[in-house]
This record gives C-alpha cells, structure tokens and sequence, in this order.
C-alpha cells in the first residue's frame, strides 16, 4: 500500500504554475498515500508531514509522470517489409492501396490470440515503463469487425492490470473499411454496432477516427462523432496528416480531446481549436518514418495558445516506435519545439488530450506519478537522443 513519505534534495519541474519557465531548486514533495499531499519549501511543511519518512534524492530532477497520449500499442505481425518499399519510393497511399498497411495489420490482428497480443504488447509498454511512463492511451482499429475490436480492447484494459500504469482505450473503428464493403455499409453494418457493443461492456474511454482521402470522409466521420457522442463518449481525430480535409474543424466543432498529427492544418483549423480548446497531439515519428516534407504550423499554433502535445503514435506501420524521450527529441529537432514546449507535451498537455485533470502536473491533490532522473536540468530530456536515464518511476505513490 502506498504510505507518506517526503521527496527532498530535488529539483522540481516547472509545473507549478501555468507558464512558469523556473523550476524550484530546494523544494520538497510529500506523497501522501496516492496523491501529492504538498509541494514547496522544507519550512512551509505542514504538520502532519513532518514526522513521515525522508527519502533524499541528491539533487535530481523530478517531473510528473510522463504520458503517452497516442498509441496502437495491441497489434499482430510486423510491417518491416513496407519500411522497405517506402524506402525504394512507394508512397503511404500505394502501400494501402496494394493491399498492405493497415490491412496486413488488420489480417494479423485477427488470426492472434489475446494472450498473444497481450504479451507483445507488454514488450511495448515495459519499454515505455522504463522511460518514466505512468499512464497511455491505446486504440483499436485492427480489427475492422466486431470480434477483433472487442478483443483489442479488452487486452488494453489488461496492460493496465498486468503493468502499474493507467490505460485510456479509444475506439478507432473508423481506421480503414474492409475491402470488400464500402465505407458507409462498413459504418452502417460493423462500426457503429460495435461501438455501443464496446461500450456497453466499459471497454472504451473515448472515439477517434481516420479522416482522409484513404480514409473517411468529415461527412462520415460526422456520423462516428454523433453516435460517439449519443453514447456519452468523448472525441479525437487523426486529421490532416495526408491532405487538409478540414478534420481539425469538425473535429472542434464536436469540442474533441485532440486532433492529431496536424501537417497539412489550415489557418481555419487553428482557429477551430484555439476556440474549442482541442489539444493538438504532434507526432513526429511518424512525420520521420514517412520521410514527411510539410511540418505542422508550430509557430501558428503558439500564437493561438493551443495547446501542443507530443505522442509516440506508437504503430507497426508509421512509427514502430516505443521511445517517448525520443519522441521529444524529435519533437525539439524535427519540429523546432522548445525543450519546455517538449516536457509540457509529455505532461500537462498529453492529460488534458486524455480528459484527464489528477495527472501531468506535480500539484497537491495530483496523483502521485513521477519520474526522478539522473539529472537536475530539465532541458536533459530533449537534449539526449533517447536516453534520460530514469532514477526511480512512482505510479499512484508507489515506486515501481
């Protein structure tokens, strides 16, 4: 069971107040149970703390928990193969359209057995475990039929039984259609059933969806978002990665979590955003691993005060990736963020791209999930190419 314990001789991250760009340099933290019980100066220590046991960490750096806010971690097979006809010119809409990308995926997603996903999946998040992870999101959407989803998700919520991190599951029914259906029989027939079906059983947190020219179109995806909504789920949208198709705005329209990746995003989309309040989640692995020309508005989206997240979009096809500070890296290197920008994408933003208010922030009344690092400059993080050496994870108060 989680006890209270102090945290001294650190150095704390700046996520004590919005904007700060300080972090403290003599603070404490009192984990109390679960949660953060204070944080501050030695002397403001409240009585109730101050007989509780002091763990002193030699001047390290303490961050909250790191937070992976976009992954299809529970997937069957391999696509090395397409890395290599990408590497010889094809085109992500080629590989689609000769039968490959997600529908190889999908094929080997259904002929696995759960506890074979599970345990390639737990390879996945034992190395987002040992890089200060406490908490990710995973999606379906490898499974085009009912029986698939529903077993893809039930492995998710397994990850956060096996593993001491919090597991979001998301709905991606609306990933591809099969190619015997178009997509509108594919919507009708298989994945607005399966929705209510997965969230009838409390399989799903939350609905996104692919919207693109090899995918679907705002019109359909409207309908995935009505029917989200219906069932009392909130949402998010893989837009505007390929070609604008003006996901970002309808996606804000719905007051949606997040839109993602977010390269081909117009001014009216920004817009949309900032108004709604939708997180942007970047994702440059995936920008690298497709050899992407076209960056996201990073600077556009400053200006509008959106709210920028960073994510592995950890994927068998476009960011076979499991590395979240090589992720900020990429996102410091290949998208011009501030190391801030980058340690506040992994944290306070990737919660709020989540719904989630007890996480990403080292606050009293936070849950206590905290990375310590063997470092006391916080611009480590995105300085290093993937490799921050982790010092201890603390996962609801325990260390881990």
């Amino acid at each position: 069971m989680p006890r209270t314990y102090i945290l001294s001789d650190i150095k704390i991250a700046p996520f004590i107040s919005k904007g700060s760009d300080e972090y403290v340099g003599d603070g404490i933290i009192a984990v109390d149970g679960e949660t953060i019980g204070f944080i501050g100066d030695a002397d403001d220590l409240p009585q109730q703390y101050r007989e509780s046991e002091v763990r002193a960490l030699g001047g390290r750096l303490v961050t909250p928990g790191l937070i992976d806010c976009h992954t299809h971690l529970v997937y069957g097979g391999s696509r090395a193969r397409e890395f290599e006809m990408r590497l010889t010119g094809a085109s992500y809409e080629d590989i689609m359209t000769a039968g490959g990308g997600i529908f190889s995926t999908v094929e080997a997603t259904r002929r696995a057995s759960e506890s074979g996903l599970l345990a390639s999946a737990l390879q996945r998040v034992d190395n987002l475990i040992r890089e200060g992870v406490t908490t990710i999101e995973v999606k379906s959407g490898y499974g085009l039929d009912t029986e698939t989803e529903l077993k893809m998700l039930r492995v998710a919520r397994r990850l956060g039984e096996e593993r001491h991190i919090r597991v979001r599951t998301t709905f991606l029914g609306a990933h591809a259609y099969p190619k015997d259906m178009g997509a509108d029989d594919y919507l009708e027939q298989i994945c607005l059933p399966t929705m209510e079906e997965v969230a009838a059983e409390g399989l799903v947190d939350a609905v996104d969806g692919f919207c693109e020219t090899v995918g679907f179109t705002p019109a359909q995806i409207e309908r995935v978002f009505n029917a989200a909504e219906k069932l009392g789920l909130p949402v998010k949208l893989h837009a505007e990665q390929l070609s604008d198709q003006g996901g970002a705005a309808l996606a804000a329209s719905h007051n949606a979590l997040s839109a993602d990746h977010l390269e081909y995003l117009s001014d009216a989309g920004i817009a949309a955003m900032a108004d709604a309040g939708t997180v942007a989640v970047l994702l440059p692995a995936a920008f690298y691993a497709l050899r992407e020309t076209k960056l996201p508005p990073i600077q556009k989206l400053r200006d509008a005060g959106v709210p920028m997240a960073l994510a592995t979009d950890s994927n068998p096809g476009t960011s076979p990736m499991t590395s979240l500070l090589l992720t900020m890296n990429m996102g410091a290197t290949l998208f011009g963020m501030t190391p801030q920008e980058c340690l506040e994408g992994v944290t306070v933003h990737a919660a709020r791209a989540l719904g989630l208010n007890d996480c990403g922030q080292i606050k009293a009344g936070k849950h206590a999930d905290l990375a310590i690092w063997n470092f006391s400059d916080p611009a480590e993080m995105s300085y290093r190419i993937g490799d921050a050496p982790l010092h201890m994870r603390i996962f609801g108060g325990e260390t881990c």
